[in-house]
């Protein structure tokens, strides 16, 4: 059967009694990946988050900032390592509650973090946006107290500052974000 034989129906989650997810269409999910049926977490990549917001479903992040599952996650998987102990914990789960199907080693295709080389986990976090002229005014005031080499180019900075509409404020990295 195909994927649209399956819109609008549901499923029972694999290890949270009583949770039951919508089954629902997603044009990135391609037949020529397995077999075209795949989980969505919302909070966890741009495509998902897409599907979700779509269909406004919550986009809760189960993850903190450490790669650790959080206490919304439930008592087994709290404070475990999402790519260590924790896929663990999860393949033991749906052994128990007996919706393990199949088992097999995949490397996944994570990006790997340039400074330690290793796996990131894309999660949603929290940002503040601001669409304000006092913002505006003082990021410029600031620029102009600056000392910039060539100073053609405080004027072309000034002029960008002046265009910008919304304000990202940022902290989600602990060496700042360029």
């Amino acid at each position: 059967f195909s994927g649209a034989d399956l819109a609008d129906g549901s499923c029972a989650h694999p290890t949270i009694p009583g949770r039951v997810s919508p089954l629902l269409p997603a044009n990135h999910v391609k037949m020529t990946k397995g077999t075209g049926l795949v989980h969505t977490a919302p909070a966890h990549g741009m495509e998902d988050y897409s599907v979700a917001s779509h269909h406004q479903l919550p986009t809760d992040c189960l993850v903190d900032e450490n790669g650790c599952f959080t206490e919304a996650a439930g008592p087994e998987l709290k404070n475990k390592n999402v790519l260590e102990d924790g896929n663990e914990a999860v393949i033991k789960m749906l052994q128990a509650a007996g919706s393990l199907l199949k088992e097999e080693k995949y490397v996944h295709s994570y990006p790997y973090d340039w400074r330690t080389k290793k796996p990131m986990i894309i999660r949603a976090s929290k940002q503040w946006f601001v669409n304000t002229a006092d913002v505006k005014a003082a990021a410029q005031d600031v620029l102009k107290k600056v000392k910039v080499i060539p100073t053609s180019a405080v004027n072309r900075m000034l002029e960008m500052l002046d265009r910008r509409t919304f304000w990202c404020i940022s902290r989600q990295r602990c060496w700042g974000v360029p």
